[in-house]
């Protein structure tokens, strides 16, 4: 048995602090004789010995204390939410059963705690965590919402703590998941303040040098900014006032993972953004001058400043699909400094603020399906303060829609519900479903039919003596297998007309009778056949027998050709189809992509001219080619940020004749015949080419691009090896 958990000191008074502070919140929402319960069961949960500290070297307890506080302050969470918080580690330590909880507790607490122990088994799986699917998969998989509220406010104390932790590899990854997962789902929850928490800590953890470099900038800028801002808005309020309008006007900078990623985006520093702030001026407007009176405050301002009309942003006329309206307009104001002038109402500013859950409130109809209404309505009832069990009835049919399925490295895929293995299987790639036999659903062996559930981890297995068939187009769900499926069915039947012709061809040939098309066209359409290519398929699944075909054709070529005598016909015994199992050989493909699958089409990508010897990985476009990038690409970060799902192993299997194009950048003392001995090392080795030579000089420098043709990566190692021998050589790098 472990050892159990010891709280310091600090601990005992900072839990002691929580409970008071946390105990008159929720006191209204509790039974009577709750506390004493939860007393119980947590000392014996930390008796039992089976509860330690986390990666971090936290008490899970403390942590536990601080994330309910967070639910009750920012989110709204009451009675369960918070009991469910604290129990969850017992539970999951199996210090506690979840039956025990439910006795004690109520369905509710279980219910929520049955839905955490439930996601964690979704982390076990090991996800791309930052694919939209995921998401989107955890908002489909919790059973009840309040799951997904509670992971947020557990992230937002944790982004807290570890800012002194020396497991900076720990935390490290818990900004990411911050940043990646915790971040987009506090946004589409509407949960905005917290989303911004999350960004700004995830950056000061990511990006340390650049969050501190923009935070110092904005508090060295602060008191300028704020003078400005006052000097631009004193005008414009005597004028607004005096046109009998009711509003406030405030000033909102950006947050730091706003304007850092601002700078990312147009390149530049922070001196070159010019819109670290926005002025907004709020009306306080009856709905039906809403409009009528935004556009006298565009008025206005535009009278008294000029107006940029390239950065006029109109969302009053046609509001954003997120139901956000808001008139943008960017003005030259005072010092001649660009500013971006935003203007609503109080309606429109609480939607911008809340989300659609507002905007949901101020039509005062019910939500109907689809994302954003069902979140709106949970948004509504955290807001409203109601008793969070009601949001059971806020389940969408969303999800009833999709599903959400891993595969086995982790990946997360989405599908239409209903979807089959074999959708699965044309998902990953053409190949893999025209060879599908079936496949492994959480490691149980299952038939091509058999439906997907979200969360189920798949695996597919193939047999090269599988071929797609006509039925599979009602197994499958999604529109993507069905056209793979077409594609496969029009190819076996083109391929199998073209071998059942040229049976016929031989056998026809074996007993020195003449081919000839109009012959042929004659007998197909005597024996009731629209199509040539319906017949020659029936001939290749054995329906008709080539040799009474060859009989009929004769007879047809006799009768045709007036001959009195036709030859005797041999019997079909004396003759066989030469090698019948034979096949078209091909040259297998230089690189085997993923599980050892040979013949799919590939290139190699431009951005990184991976050559044979480099670690490399394939990405699927969208037209379904491959594309062979080089694992230290420049793009591969972002496409693995992006498009992890897209991702498949590659390697080189065997060295072929082909020679590749590598750029190489040199560096060096602009001596004397410097040149000269670059090109003699080349020309030196007979399997190198070289393509062309660029090189500039200045200031005693000289740079320039080699271009020479070579076969692999120990050719490209020797070559850089030996330029950087040359006197005066000072960097060879390849581009």
């Amino acid at each position: 048995m472990e050892e159990k958990l010891i709280f310091t000191e600090e601990e005992k008074t900072k839990v002691e602090e929580l409970c008071n502070e946390l105990r008159p919140k929720i006191a209204d929402s509790l039974q009577p004789d709750d506390e004493t319960k939860l007393k119980t069961t947590i000392e014996g949960s930390i008796n039992s010995g089976l509860i330690t500290r986390d990666a971090f070297g936290f008490n899970p307890f403390v942590e536990a204390l601080q994330t309910a506080k967070i639910a009750i302050d920012d989110i709204g969470l009451r009675r369960d939410g918070v009991i469910a918080i604290l129990l969850y580690v017992p539970v999951l330590s199996s210090s506690v059963s979840i039956d025990d909880v439910k006795a004690d507790f109520g369905e509710g607490v279980s219910k929520i705690i049955h839905g955490l122990v439930r996601i964690q088994e979704l982390y076990k799986k090991n996800p791309k965590i930052e694919s939209e699917n995921f998401r989107n998969l955890l908002l489909s998989f919790a059973e009840d919402m309040r799951v997904i509220l509670i992971m947020i406010a557990d992230r937002v104390n944790l982004m807290r703590q570890i800012r002194d932790t020396e497991n900076t590899e720990a935390r490290h990854e818990v900004a990411e998941e911050a940043s990646y997962l915790y971040a987009p789902l506090a946004h589409k929850l509407g949960l905005y303040q917290l989303k911004s928490e999350l960004e700004d800590l995830s950056l000061k953890y990511l990006e340390h040098d650049a969050y501190y470099e923009i935070k110092d900038d904005l508090n060295a800028t602060k008191r300028s900014r704020d003078a400005y801002i006052e000097r631009f808005i004193k005008p414009v309020k005597a004028r607004l006032e005096a046109a009998g309008l009711k509003f406030h006007i405030k000033g909102r900078t950006k947050s730091i993972h706003s304007i850092w990623q601002k700078m990312n985006k147009q390149h530049c520093g922070f001196n070159g953004i010019y819109d670290l702030f926005a002025i907004r001026i709020i009306l306080d407007s009856p709905p039906e001058k809403e409009k009528m009176q935004c556009w006298q405050v565009y008025s206005i301002i535009t009278d008294m400043y000029q107006p940029n009309p390239k950065r006029l942003r109109d969302w009053l006329s046609v509001p954003k699909s997120n139901g956000y309206e808001s008139l943008h307009i960017t003005v030259l104001g005072p010092e001649n400094k660009w500013v971006e002038v935003q203007i609503r109402t109080e309606r429109m500013d609480e939607i911008a603020e809340h989300g659609l859950a507002a905007h949901w409130r101020y039509k005062g109809i019910k939500a109907e399906g689809g994302l954003d209404d069902w979140l709106a309505s949970i948004r509504s009832a955290l807001e409203a303060g109601n008793d969070l069990e009601v949001m059971d009835q806020f389940k969408s049919d969303l999800y009833d829609k999709e599903i959400y399925v891993f595969t086995p490295k982790g990946d997360l895929l989405k599908f239409p519900k209903g979807a089959t293995v074999l959708d699965f299987a044309y998902h990953i790639h053409s190949k893999i479903g025209n060879t599908c036999v079936g496949g492994k659903i959480n490691g149980k062996n299952v038939s091509l039919k058999t439906q997907l559930n979200s969360g189920d981890t798949v695996e597919i297995n193939t047999s090269a003596h599988q071929q797609p068939k006509l039925e599979w187009l009602k197994i499958v769900k999604s529109s993507r297998a069905k056209s793979k499926i077409r594609l496969a069915l029009k190819e076996i039947q083109t391929k199998n007309g073209a071998y059942a012709r040229e049976l016929l061809e031989r056998r026809l040939k074996n007993r020195k009778i003449e081919w000839e098309d109009g012959v042929m066209s004659h007998l197909i359409k005597q024996m009731g056949f629209r199509e040539a290519s319906e017949f020659y398929q029936q001939i290749a699944e054995g329906k008709l027998d080539p040799n009474a075909i060859i009989d009929k054709y004769q007879e047809a070529y006799d009768h045709d050709h007036n001959l009195n005598e036709s030859k005797v016909a041999e019997s079909a015994q004396n003759f066989e189809f030469d090698n019948p199992g034979e096949e078209i050989a091909r040259n297998d493909d230089v690189l085997v992509i993923d599980k050892n699958l040979k013949g799919i089409d590939f290139q190699l990508a431009q951005c990184c001219h991976p050559i044979y010897g480099d670690p490399v990985f394939g990405f699927v476009t969208v037209n379904g080619g491959i594309k062979i990038h080089r694992m230290d690409c420049p793009n591969a970060p972002e496409l693995r940020r992006r498009y992890g799902y897209r991702i498949v192993k590659a390697r080189w299997s065997g060295k072929g004749q082909s020679q590749y194009a590598i750029t190489l950048r040199i560096i060096g003392n602009d001596d004397i015949g410097i040149v000269n001995n670059i090109t003699n090392v080349i020309s030196k080795d007979e399997k190198l080419v070289m393509r062309s030579i660029n090189i500039d000089s200045h200031d005693g420098l000289f740079s320039g691009n080699l271009v020479v043709l070579l076969d692999d990566t120990s050719k490209l190692n020797m070559l850089m090896k030996k330029l950087r021998t040359i006197k005066g050589v000072k960097e060879v790098r390849r581009l």
